[in-house]
Protein backbone atom coordinates (compact mmCIF):
# COMPACT_ATOMS: atom_id res chain seq x y z
CA UNK A 1 0.00 0.00 0.00
CA UNK A 2 1.04 3.68 -1.12
CA UNK A 3 1.91 6.03 1.95
CA UNK A 4 0.56 9.26 1.81
CA UNK A 5 3.65 11.71 0.27
CA UNK A 6 5.12 13.99 3.48
CA UNK A 7 4.78 17.58 3.19
CA UNK A 8 7.63 18.84 0.16
CA UNK A 9 8.70 15.28 -0.57
CA UNK A 10 7.23 14.16 -3.85
CA UNK A 11 6.48 10.00 -4.04
CA UNK A 12 8.26 7.78 -6.69
CA UNK A 13 5.12 7.22 -9.23
CA UNK A 14 5.22 5.05 -11.52
CA UNK A 15 6.05 6.17 -15.08
CA UNK A 16 2.96 6.04 -16.68
CA UNK A 17 1.48 8.14 -13.95
CA UNK A 18 4.05 10.86 -13.85
CA UNK A 19 4.22 10.77 -17.57
CA UNK A 20 0.69 12.15 -17.12
CA UNK A 21 1.40 14.51 -14.23
CA UNK A 22 3.35 16.48 -16.65
CA UNK A 23 0.91 16.90 -19.13
CA UNK A 24 -1.42 18.11 -16.60
CA UNK A 25 1.38 20.26 -14.96
CA UNK A 26 2.21 21.98 -18.05
CA UNK A 27 -2.10 22.35 -19.39
CA UNK A 28 -3.27 23.76 -15.79
CA UNK A 29 0.25 25.44 -15.46
CA UNK A 30 -0.26 27.37 -18.68
CA UNK A 31 -4.06 28.16 -18.07
CA UNK A 32 -2.87 29.59 -14.76
CA UNK A 33 -0.30 31.49 -16.34
CA UNK A 34 -2.77 33.27 -18.92
CA UNK A 35 -5.44 33.35 -16.19
CA UNK A 36 -2.99 35.44 -13.82
CA UNK A 37 -1.09 37.68 -16.21
CA UNK A 38 -3.30 40.25 -16.65
CA UNK A 39 -3.90 40.16 -12.59
CA UNK A 40 -0.14 40.22 -12.21
CA UNK A 41 0.30 43.33 -14.47
CA UNK A 42 -2.04 45.39 -11.10
CA UNK A 43 -1.66 42.96 -8.65
CA UNK A 44 -3.21 44.84 -5.84
CA UNK A 45 -5.97 46.41 -7.97
CA UNK A 46 -6.89 44.01 -10.73
CA UNK A 47 -11.17 43.93 -9.29
CA UNK A 48 -13.31 46.61 -9.55
CA UNK A 49 -13.13 49.29 -7.04
CA UNK A 50 -16.37 48.26 -5.58
CA UNK A 51 -14.69 44.64 -4.77
CA UNK A 52 -15.14 42.99 -1.19
CA UNK A 53 -11.43 41.59 -1.55
CA UNK A 54 -8.43 44.13 0.07
CA UNK A 55 -5.66 44.84 -2.44
CA UNK A 56 -3.09 42.63 -1.14
CA UNK A 57 -5.61 39.47 -1.39
CA UNK A 58 -5.95 40.47 -4.37
CA UNK A 59 -1.62 40.07 -4.77
CA UNK A 60 -1.76 37.12 -2.87
CA UNK A 61 -4.15 35.55 -5.80
CA UNK A 62 -2.22 36.79 -8.96
CA UNK A 63 1.19 35.52 -7.54
CA UNK A 64 -0.51 32.31 -6.70
CA UNK A 65 -2.21 31.90 -10.35
CA UNK A 66 0.85 33.20 -12.35
CA UNK A 67 3.68 32.23 -10.39
CA UNK A 68 2.18 28.62 -9.36
CA UNK A 69 1.29 28.35 -12.89
CA UNK A 70 5.24 28.56 -13.47
CA UNK A 71 5.92 26.20 -10.42
CA UNK A 72 3.42 23.90 -11.66
CA UNK A 73 5.03 23.74 -15.56
CA UNK A 74 8.34 23.32 -13.97
CA UNK A 75 7.28 20.72 -11.22
CA UNK A 76 9.11 23.18 -8.22
CA UNK A 77 8.20 23.84 -4.99
CA UNK A 78 4.73 22.18 -6.54
CA UNK A 79 3.24 21.61 -2.86
CA UNK A 80 3.30 24.81 -1.77
CA UNK A 81 2.35 26.64 -5.17
CA UNK A 82 -0.79 24.40 -5.16
CA UNK A 83 -1.29 25.05 -1.44
CA UNK A 84 -2.13 28.91 -2.75
CA UNK A 85 -4.05 27.98 -5.79
CA UNK A 86 -6.03 25.94 -4.05
CA UNK A 87 -6.81 28.60 -1.53
CA UNK A 88 -7.38 30.86 -4.16
CA UNK A 89 -10.06 28.40 -6.16
CA UNK A 90 -11.32 27.90 -2.70
CA UNK A 91 -12.14 31.69 -2.20
CA UNK A 92 -13.31 31.83 -6.41
CA UNK A 93 -15.93 28.90 -5.59
CA UNK A 94 -16.95 30.81 -2.65
CA UNK A 95 -17.28 34.21 -3.98
CA UNK A 96 -19.32 32.77 -6.96
CA UNK A 97 -21.30 30.39 -5.21
CA UNK A 98 -22.73 32.13 -2.08
CA UNK A 99 -21.79 35.63 -2.85
CA UNK A 100 -22.50 36.24 -6.14
CA UNK A 101 -24.72 33.27 -6.25
CA UNK A 102 -23.86 32.05 -9.37
CA UNK A 103 -24.92 28.42 -10.58
CA UNK A 104 -22.45 25.88 -10.76
CA UNK A 105 -23.05 25.47 -14.46
CA UNK A 106 -24.36 28.31 -16.52
CA UNK A 107 -25.94 26.87 -19.79
CA UNK A 108 -25.99 30.97 -21.23
CA UNK A 109 -22.03 31.04 -21.04
CA UNK A 110 -22.53 33.72 -18.06
CA UNK A 111 -20.55 33.14 -15.27
CA UNK A 112 -20.75 30.49 -12.73
CA UNK A 113 -17.93 28.29 -10.22
CA UNK A 114 -17.82 24.97 -12.04
CA UNK A 115 -14.36 25.94 -13.51
CA UNK A 116 -12.98 27.18 -10.13
CA UNK A 117 -14.00 24.07 -8.38
CA UNK A 118 -12.86 21.76 -11.17
CA UNK A 119 -9.42 23.53 -10.64
CA UNK A 120 -9.46 23.03 -6.90
CA UNK A 121 -10.39 19.28 -7.76
CA UNK A 122 -7.12 19.18 -9.82
CA UNK A 123 -4.98 21.38 -7.68
CA UNK A 124 -6.33 18.54 -4.40
CA UNK A 125 -5.44 15.23 -6.39
CA UNK A 126 -2.36 16.89 -7.50
CA UNK A 127 -1.19 17.77 -3.75
CA UNK A 128 -1.96 14.55 -2.69
CA UNK A 129 0.27 12.96 -5.89
CA UNK A 130 2.90 15.22 -6.03
CA UNK A 131 4.70 16.23 -9.13
CA UNK A 132 5.91 12.80 -10.30
CA UNK A 133 8.97 12.03 -11.42
CA UNK A 134 9.81 14.21 -13.94
CA UNK A 135 9.74 17.42 -11.95
CA UNK A 136 12.15 20.09 -10.42
CA UNK A 137 11.57 18.69 -7.14
CA UNK A 138 11.98 14.96 -7.59
CA UNK A 139 15.56 16.15 -8.64
CA UNK A 140 15.77 17.76 -5.15
CA UNK A 141 14.52 15.03 -3.50
CA UNK A 142 16.22 12.29 -5.56
CA UNK A 143 13.55 10.80 -6.73
CA UNK A 144 14.17 8.69 -9.47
Amino acid sequence: MMKCKKWLQPINLPNCISQVLVLLRVVVGLAFIFHGWGKIQNPMGWMPPEAPVPGILQALAAISEFGGGIALILGLLTSLALLGMIVTMAVAVAMHAFVMHDPFVNPMGGSSYELALVYFSIFAVMLATGPGKYSADAKIFGIK
